[in-house]
C-alpha cells in the first residue's frame, strides 16, 4: 500500500534507508547530493550503534508551491510545442531514466529518491492560468501538459490540479496536448471528449516496454504496460485524438520492442506515434548506471556501449536535434525501423492540427467594454 503524506508548506527530510536497500516502489537506488549544494553529507559511526535495518518504504511528501506564472515558453527548435504547463515538480512515477530528474537540484534536492518522493504541487495553477489567459496581449497557442513531469502522476488523485486546468481550458476553448503514462487520465474522459469534439485536445500515452518485469523496476509507480494500451483504446473509443510515444528507447533493453509497441497501439486505435532515444543529463547518468548495474548487471556494459554508439561516443548529447534522436548507424536504424512500422500500421507522425481559432478569454477577459 503506497502512502502519501501531504505537507502544506515544507518538506520533511527522511533517510532513504540502509545502503544497498532500494525502498519499495522506488526506482533510484540512492539519493546523491544536489549538484548546486556546497555542503556534502555522509554517514558517520558515532559509537552509539543503532540500525536502519527494516526501512524499506519511503513516504511521498508534497509541498505547496505558490506560482506567480504558470505558462512556460519554449524556443527549442526540436520540440513540437511553444507553451507548456507542469502542475507538479518531481514525479512519483519514479522512472529511473527521466531527464526531469536533473531539475530537482535547482531546488536544493537530489535527483535520486528526492525527485520521486519530495514533490511540489502548484495548487494555484488554475487561478494563475486564468489571469494569464485574460491578458489583452495573450496569443492563443497550443499548451502542452506533461512535458517535464507527468500531470496524472498518483498525487493528482488528491490535488486535482490537472483537472482544474483542463476545466479552464475547456471553458475558454483553448487547445492543449497531454503526455502521460498513467491510467488516471481516464477519470477525465468525459471532459476530454467534450474538448476533442471541438479539436481542442490530443492525448499521448508513453509506452516504454510491454515487458511487465522491466516496466515494474524501471517505472515503478506508472501504470502497467497493458493498462496503458487499454487507456489508448478508451481514449480512441471516446473520439479523442491519441498518440503513442515509444520513449525512451534504451539500446539493449527495449529497442527490440519498437514494432511490438506500435502494433499494440495501432490495434488500440492510436493514430499518431513518436519516439525518443534515452537521455542522461547531469546526475541522471550516474543514477541510471547505478540502477542498471543493480537490476541488469550482465547487460549493463552492452547497454552503455550501444548508447554511446548512438550518441557519437557519449552517453549524453545535449545539442538540439541530436538529443532526441541520436546520430550514427544505430540511431539511423532506430529511425528507419520506426518509420517503416508506422507506414505499415498507418500511424501518422502528425494528425489533424488542433483549433486555436475558438479561443475566448475566460469570463470575457479583463478588457473593459468600449462603450
Amino acid at each position: 500500500m503506497k502512502r502519501t503524506r501531504f505537507c502544506p508548506d515544507t518538506i520533511v527530510s527522511e533517510a532513504p534507508g540502509p545502503p544497498g536497500v532500494v525502498p519499495r516502489g522506488r526506482a533510484a537506488h540512492s539519493n546523491p547530493q544536489a549538484r548546486f549544494e556546497s555542503l556534502r553529507h555522509g554517514k558517520v559511526d558515532d559509537g552509539w550503534g543503532g540500525s536502519d535495518a527494516g526501512v524499506t518504504e519511503l513516504e511521498t511528501v508534497v509541498s505547496v508551491e505558490r506560482s506567480r506564472s504558470i505558462i512556460s515558453r519554449n524556443r527549442s527548435p526540436d520540440l513540437p510545442f511553444a507553451q507548456s504547463i507542469n502542475p507538479y515538480r518531481g514525479c512519483e512515477h519514479g522512472c529511473i531514466y527521466c531527464y526531469a530528474r536533473a531539475t530537482h537540484p535547482y531546488l536544493g534536492l537530489s535527483a535520486g529518491l528526492d525527485f520521486e518522493s519530495r514533490l511540489f504541487a502548484k495548487d494555484n495553477a488554475a487561478a494563475v492560468l486564468r489571469a494569464e489567459l485574460s491578458r489583452p496581449g495573450y496569443r492563443c497557442q497550443v499548451i502542452a501538459l506533461g512535458t517535464n513531469t507527468d500531470p496524472y502522476q498518483p498525487v493528482e488523485r488528491h490535488w486535482h490540479i490537472t483537472r482544474e486546468l483542463l476545466e479552464l481550458l475547456n471553458e475558454c476553448s483553448h487547445p492543449c496536448t497531454i503526455v502521460t503514462k498513467s491510467a488516471l487520465v481516464e477519470r477525465d474522459l468525459e471532459l476530454l471528449a467534450q474538448m476533442a469534439a471541438r479539436r481542442l485536445v490530443k492525448v499521448f500515452v508513453s509506452v516504454t516496454t510491454l515487458d511487465r518485469k522491466l516496466a515494474r523496476c524501471m517505472e515503478p509507480r506508472a501504470a502497467a504496460p497493458q493498462r496503458r494500451i487499454a487507456v489508448l483504446a478508451a481514449l480512441a473509443g471516446a473520439g479523442i485524438q491519441t498518440g503513442v510515444l515509444v520513449a525512451p528507447i534504451v539500446p539493449g533493453l527495449n529497442d527490440a520492442e519498437i514494432e511490438h509497441i506500435l502494433e499494440a497501439a495501432a490495434t488500440a486505435g492510436c493514430r499518431e506515434a513518436g519516439y525518443g532515444l534515452l537521455r542522461l543529463p547531469h546526475e541522471v547518468r550516474e543514477l541510471f548506471e547505478e540502477w542498471l548495474a543493480g537490476q541488469y548487471p550482465l547487460q549493463a556494459r552492452r547497454v552503455l556501449s550501444l548508447l554511446r554508439q548512438a550518441r557519437g561516443g557519449r552517453e549524453e548529447d545535449a545539442r538540439f536535434g541530436a538529443r532526441m534522436r541520436g546520430e550514427g548507424v544505430l540511431a539511423d536504424l532506430f529511425e528507419r525501423r520506426f518509420d517503416t512500422a508506422c507506414r505499415r500500421l498507418g500511424l501518422g507522425r502528425r494528425d489533424a492540427e488542433l483549433d486555436t481559432t475558438r479561443f475566448r478569454p475566460p469570463d470575457g477577459g479583463c478588457q473593459l467594454p468600449l462603450w
